[in-house]
Parts: structure tokens; sequence; C-alpha cells
């Protein structure tokens, strides 16, 4: 993937609403450009070939597009966690009470047990990664499951909050396809 071509399109059509937020609304999180789309979901495809990946999991509903594309490249199923108990969902599902940074709510994440197997190697993709919670609340699931955990993929890494050092910190892999370093001033500056 031409990785300029999504910084550019960061730069022309999100906005920047703090030090600390960035809205990605005109390409992940409200609106989805379904060609960028799938080039990001090959791009992870791509740097995830060859690892076993059996589903991709991720957490409604920003991930899902990305998600799908990877999937799909992938040949393997999407799975993605609900933030809401419905009353068609397992009883007996995972669950993980986590903070949501952008939405400044806590919510839980429930993922059916018919999902998730023991057997499965897990590919998480996701949007963006700030504080990481609702990331390591989705870990804990995949690692109560019993699952292997092949890495996490992330559209954008916000490298000035501590999410992604945090999972990496646990040792595992996790690959960014754009690193936004600041948005200082009002200006998204992006880690080489």
């Amino acid at each position: 993937m031409k990785l300029e071509k999504l910084k550019q399109r960061i730069m022309e059509e999100s906005s920047i609403m703090s030090e600390n937020v960035l809205n990605l609304d005109g390409i992940l999180n409200h609106q989805v450009d379904p060609e960028l789309t799938m080039e990001m979901g090959r791009e992870f495809a791509k740097r995830f070939e060859g690892a076993g990946v059996t589903r991709v999991i991720t957490v409604e509903s920003s991930g899902i597009a990305v998600g799908f594309a990877t999937a799909l490249e992938l040949g393997v199923p999407l799975v993605f966690a609900r933030r809401k108990k419905t009353l068609l969902a397992d009883p007996d599902a995972f669950c993980e009470r986590v903070p949501s940074f952008s939405k400044g709510i806590v919510t839980d994440i429930l993922l059916s047990r018919k999902y998730i197997q023991k057997q499965d190697k897990v590919l998480f993709i996701d949007d963006i990664i700030a504080n990481g919670d609702a990331a390591r609340g989705l870990l804990k699931i995949i690692e109560r499951a019993g699952a292997e955990l092949l890495g996490l993929g992330v559209v954008v890494e916000k490298c000035f909050q501590a999410g992604a050092q945090t999972i990496r910190e646990q040792g595992i892999r996790l690959e960014s396809l754009v690193r936004i370093k600041s948005l200082d001033e009002g200006i998204i500056t992006f880690e080489d």
C-alpha cells in the first residue's frame, strides 16, 4: 500500500479536536472509502501472510471495515466483539469492561465463545490505538479463550499516547499503517 496516500487522506479529511483527539470520521469512523479500505486490508494481509491466521478479530464498530478487508484478503472469517448486549447475545459470552478514550465512556465488550476457539490463530485489527484500553480488553478475551494471538494491526497509531507501547512491551507484534507523533498546535506530525 502506498502509505503516503493514507497520510494525505488523513491530512485532507481529518480534524484535530484537541492535542490528544483526531477525528477520522471521513476515513474510518463514520464514512468508509471502499477502495482505500481494501488497500489497508491488503497491506495487513501482506504483513501477516504465512502466519497461519484462522480468524481476524476486531471491536465494533470502527474496526469492522478494515477487519473485513483483511479477512477477505486472508480468506478467513471476521469476528467482532460487540459493545452492546442484545436479546440474541450469547449469555455465556466472554466479557470485559473497558473505557473508551475517544467516547469518554466505559462499556462492556462481548464475544461469543462460539466464534473463538483454543485452536484459533487470531489477527486483531483495529482502526486507531490511543491509550489501548479497548485493545487490552480484547486481548484479555483472546487469552481467556485460549486462542493464539499472532499480532495486532492498527490503521493509525498515536505514538504520543501509551497504548501501542504497552502492547509492544507485552511482546505482542503490533503493525501500524500510519504513526502520528503529535497533534500539537493543530498540526498532524507523522512519525517516520
